[in-house]
């Protein structure tokens, strides 16, 4: 089973930053989006940011103007730089790897934001 490899999360203060990491092996192939995703305690799912193989993004009204993704130069990671972080950014985070047979899930990493 293949394993995304994410890293990153911590607690911060509010107004502090972070930036998250998701590395996937060199043995998938054919990704043509990935994205960052976030589940708060009781809350659903929700997707935060998306990158597509053109380079184009997409975020959620929520984290517009503080949230960065990104990719590395090597296509197969993917970053997410997050600015002026606010305590209901407070959530795991996973990101995802979308292929034309499937999709990969990282196994979450916590960020939590807090005085």
């Amino acid at each position: 089973q293949v394993q995304l490899v994410e890293s990153g999360g911590d607690l911060v203060q509010p107004g502090g930053s972070l930036r998250l990491s998701c590395a996937a092996p060199g043995s998938i192939f054919g990704i043509y989006q990935m994205a960052w995703y976030r589940q708060a305690p009781g809350k659903q799912r929700e997707l935060v940011a998306l990158i597509k193989s053109d380079d184009s993004a997409n975020y959620a009204d929520s984290v517009k103007g503080r949230f960065t993704i990104s990719r590395g130069n090597a296509k197969n990671t993917v970053y997410l730089q997050m600015n002026s972080l606010k305590p209901e950014d407070t959530a795991v985070y996973y990101c995802k790897l979308s292929t034309p047979l499937t999709d990969y899930w990282g196994q979450g990493t916590q960020v939590t934001v807090s005085s």
